[in-house]
C-alpha cells in the first residue's frame, strides 16, 4: 500500500523529533565543511576544532566528495544503473543521482542516512524525481536497510548494484564495519561494485589524534585505520586499480598538487 502525503507528512514530522541538534552530528559536521548551511551550532563547533588542528581538513570533505563522483562516473560508464549510498549526508552539489543520471536518466538511486535531518532535505530534493528514494537506515544493520521497501522498490538485487560506503564505516567499530562489507558481498550479485574511504592517521600521524577529537561528543567516534585496514575490507572482492589510494590520488582528474591525506579510498567489484 501506498503511503498518502499525509501519512509522509506524520512519518518525517516523527523523524524530526530526533535530530538531537544540543549534540554535533557527522553529516551535519560534514555538511559545514562543504559550506553547506544545514547544520547547528555545536555541528559548527565540532567542525571548528578540526579547522583549529588543520585548516585543510574541508579541502579533505571537498577531495572525498569528488572522489564519489568520480567512482560513480566510472562505474556508470560500465553500465551499473543501480547505485545505494549508505551513509549519503545532506545533499550537495554533484549528488550521486546526478552523477548516475547524467549517464543514463534512467538510473535508479537509493540514499540512505541516520540523520532525521537528511531524510528531510531528501525528499525536498527529490520530490519530483521518481528513481530515486531516501529513507533513514544505520550501515551496523544492513540486512534490515537492504530489506526495507523503498530500496526493494528502486533495486533489482538480480542485476548488479554500486554499494556506497563513503565516509561512514570510520564511524563504526572494526567488527561493525567487516560485518556490513561481508553483508554487502552477500546481497550483491556478480559484477556489483563497492566504493569506500575511510579517515586515516597515516598521513597526519601529529596532527589525526586531536582532529579525531572533533567526534568526540557525538554518538559515533571516529576509528581512523591504516592502509592494510582498509584494504582488507575488500576481502572476496577485485579490488580496482590504483588499489587503497589517498582520496585525492585515486584516478585523479586533474591537479594532484597540495592535496591532502586526511582519508584513504578504493573501490572493489564482486568477480
Amino acid at each position: 500500500m501506498t503511503k498518502s502525503h499525509g501519512d509522509e507528512g506524520e512519518a518525517v514530522q516523527h523523524e524530526l523529533t530526533d535530530l538531537q541538534t544540543d549534540r554535533p552530528h557527522p553529516a551535519r559536521i560534514y555538511d559545514y565543511w562543504l559550506g553547506g548551511k544545514d547544520n547547528f551550532p555545536p555541528d559548527r563547533k565540532a567542525a571548528e576544532h578540526a579547522i583549529s588542528v588543520s585548516a585543510d581538513i574541508p579541502a579533505a570533505a571537498r577531495e572525498n566528495r569528488a572522489f564519489l563522483q568520480r567512482a560513480v562516473r566510472m562505474i556508470a560508464g560500465t553500465g551499473i544503473r543501480q547505485f545505494v549510498d549508505i551513509g549519503a549526508g545532506l545533499p550537495s552539489p554533484g549528488n550521486v543521482h546526478e552523477v548516475a543520471q547524467s549517464v543514463d536518466p534512467d538510473s535508479r538511486v537509493v540514499y540512505v542516512d541516520n540523520d532525521p535531518i537528511v531524510l528531510t532535505h531528501g525528499r525536498a530534493l527529490l520530490a519530483d524525481n521518481r528513481s530515486t528514494t531516501v529513507f533513514t537506515g544505520d550501515v551496523r544493520k544492513l540486512d534490515e536497510l537492504f530489506d526495507h521497501p523503498e530500496l526493494q522498490a528502486l533495486v533489482d538485487f538480480e542485476q548488479p548494484v554500486a554499494v556506497l560506503l563513503v565516509a561512514v564505516l570510520h564511524f563504526v567499530s572494526d567488527e561493525e564495519a567487516h560485518r556490513a562489507v561481508r553483508q554487502v558481498l552477500e546481497r550483491v550479485p556478480a559484477g556489483s561494485y563497492l566504493v569506500l574511504s575511510n579517515s586515516t592517521h597515516e598521513g597526519n600521524p601529529e596532527r589525526a589524534a586531536e582532529a579525531a577529537k572533533t567526534w568526540d561528543k557525538t554518538e559515533t567516534p571516529i576509528r581512523l585505520r591504516t592502509r592494510d585496514q582498509v584494504a582488507a575490507f575488500f576481502e572476496g572482492w577485485e579490488l580496482l586499480e590504483p588499489g587503497v589510494e589517498f582520496v585525492p590520488l585515486w584516478r585523479p582528474d586533474g591537479s594532484t598538487d597540495g592535496t591532502t591525506r586526511w582519508m584513504y579510498a578504493a573501490v572493489g567489484r564482486k568477480a
